[in-house]
């Protein structure tokens, strides 16, 4: 038997046995995915494997587009413009904190770059956890929205920064972004005008009780466009993924049962095997190397503490409890400090040990906000 349909076994039963686990352990199903995958690659029982990489690269992406359905749009385009700010407050807060903060512990740029960080991806999972309509779930969408759009941005800047400095390119790079940007605020106006005009258009495109599964056809379409456009231009595919589950959910809400079929599939399939690779990427012997358990659980101290701090520009919306919550439900930029951690060592600017402390925060941060977030919810928001 090769080790390609051995590895295939070994991924099956992870995906089948680990609800089962984490229901055992009471710990969140992703973190019992992760360590499970860590523990696997250590010991030699997972192999780096080519279209493994790329199954989970596709279950990232799902999960992005998963947030995205969960965004209602219209609602986020109606909130206040006073929440607004305050959520940009909240991300001036975090920025200046993390600054300051990352200054006195001694961190080098690439580390303090990393704790202002926010995704939105994992919100998705938090959803179908503890359902939609919760106060301090909603404030994290709306201004974990605003949080991803500037890390992405962050990000962009420092990957092009690290290969040709302050020049020409970052600038034009910056502008192909923002004029993507303003390209989806476009086409959504005028897609949402012609839909005033003929609202039956909608059921044409998206018909109810179709058994050619037309919405999930649809929906699947818009994805791998989206991504393909992220790939032309160069930029973020995540940032694709996600504006595709948007665009969905703005226009299709009407089809109530989308969201349930689409988030069946990934939570059961694809989401899943994102969780396992990343564990894979961790060796747990380096734990035991100089300074990088101490560096990444500093790292991960300081990225929830900022945020749990800048909730306090939110103070009028939600209370103290909500606030910490919050923050933890914001400080899980899995992907997005991976890259930084992965462009930081590319181009030197950290170390080996640097690179595994910023891999080990990555881990951490999920597995310790989300059992944070189980207690709390269980404990103290009953």
């Amino acid at each position: 038997m090769s080790e390609d349909i051995i590895l295939m076994l070994i991924l099956a039963f992870v995906i089948w046995t680990s609800p089962l686990i984490a229901k055992l352990t009471k710990l969140p199903t992703p973190a019992v995915e992760i360590l499970i995958g860590s523990t696997l690659a250590t010991f030699g029982v997972i192999h780096k494997n080519e279209y493994f990489d790329l199954v989970a690269q596709v279950g990232f992406l799902y999960l992005m587009f998963l947030a995205g359905l969960e965004v209602e749009f219209k609602k986020l385009l109606k909130s206040p413009l006073k929440l607004i700010k305050r959520g940009l407050l909240f991300i001036f807060f975090i920025i200046v904190l993390s600054v300051i903060s990352g200054y006195i512990a001694g961190f080098n740029a690439i580390f303090i770059v990393s704790l202002p960080l926010i995704s939105i991806g994992l919100l998705a999972t938090l959803s179908k956890s503890y359902g939609k309509g919760v106060k301090w779930l909603e404030i994290a969408f709306t201004v974990g929205i605003l949080g991803e759009i500037a890390s992405i941005i962050t990000l962009t800047i420092l990957d092009v920064a690290s290969e040709t400095g302050l020049s020409l390119e970052l600038a034009e790079k910056l502008g192909i972004l923002f004029g993507f940007i303003g390209l989806i605020i476009f086409l959504y106006k005028m897609l949402d005008l012609i839909f005033w005009w003929m609202p039956e258009l909608k059921d044409k495109l998206m018909p109810k009780n179709d058994s050619a599964e037309q919405d999930i056809r649809l929906s699947m379409a818009l994805f791998f466009i989206l991504i393909v456009v992220m790939i032309w231009l160069h930029l973020e595919l995540a940032l694709g993924a996600f504006i595709a589950g948007v665009a969905i959910s703005a226009f299709f809400h009407h089809n109530k049962e989308l969201e349930e079929k689409m988030g069946s599939f990934g939570f059961g399939f694809l989401v899943p095997l994102f969780f396992i690779h990343v564990g894979t990427t961790f060796d747990l012997k380096s734990i035991m190397m100089d300074g990088v358990l101490v560096n990444a659980l500093l790292i991960v101290s300081l990225a929830i503490v900022v945020k749990i701090l800048g909730a306090i520009a939110l103070k009028e919306y939600i209370v103290f409890k909500e606030g910490v919550l919050l923050g933890l439900a914001l400080s899980m930029p899995l992907t997005l400090l991976v890259a930084v951690a992965t462009i930081g060592y590319k181009t030197e600017y950290i170390t080996i040990l640097n690179y595994y402390s910023l891999i080990l925060a990555a881990i951490l941060e999920i597995v310790i906000c989300m059992v944070s977030i189980k207690i709390i919810v269980s404990k103290f928001m009953k």
